[in-house]
């Protein structure tokens, strides 16, 4: 069996680091991939930077959101230090479904992509320091 997830996107807000009681701490940030294809075209272009579409036809873009968790100690205190908004990452790890309950006493499911490695693809970075 395999739980593999590879993703090359953007980041949607700077990273905040959480800490539960009795456990470790996470750091955690969004990041944006984006989808784009021609209409009436099956041929379809996925990464965060598409521009090579070319040809007659509407495009059309999605972009999904992905949840990510940085529980690996050196990595996890890299990526809050030097990780910002709008950062261009390549992210491997895990997918992780779990389950919480909201403010309304409501249950929901998430689902987070446990990251074992991030690569900085943007020179753009901070310092919170």
């Amino acid at each position: 069996a395999m739980n593999r997830v590879q993703l090359l996107g953007r980041v949607g807000q700077d990273p905040v680091m959480r800490q539960v009681e009795g456990k470790n701490p996470v750091t955690i940030f969004s990041l944006a991939t984006n989808e784009m294809w021609r209409t009436g075209d099956s041929e379809v272009a996925q990464g965060s930077d598409c521009f090579f579409l070319c040809n007659s036809g509407d495009i059309s873009q999605k972009t999904t959101w992905h949840r990510i968790s940085v529980f690996r100690p050196g990595l996890r205190d890299i990526t809050y230090q030097y990780v910002k908004k709008g950062a261009r990452l390549f992210v491997e790890g895990k997918l992780d479904y779990g389950e919480y309950t909201d403010r309304n006493n409501v249950r929901r499911q998430a689902t987070t992509i446990i990251a074992d490695n991030v690569i900085f693809l943007t020179d753009n970075i901070k310092d919170k320091a």
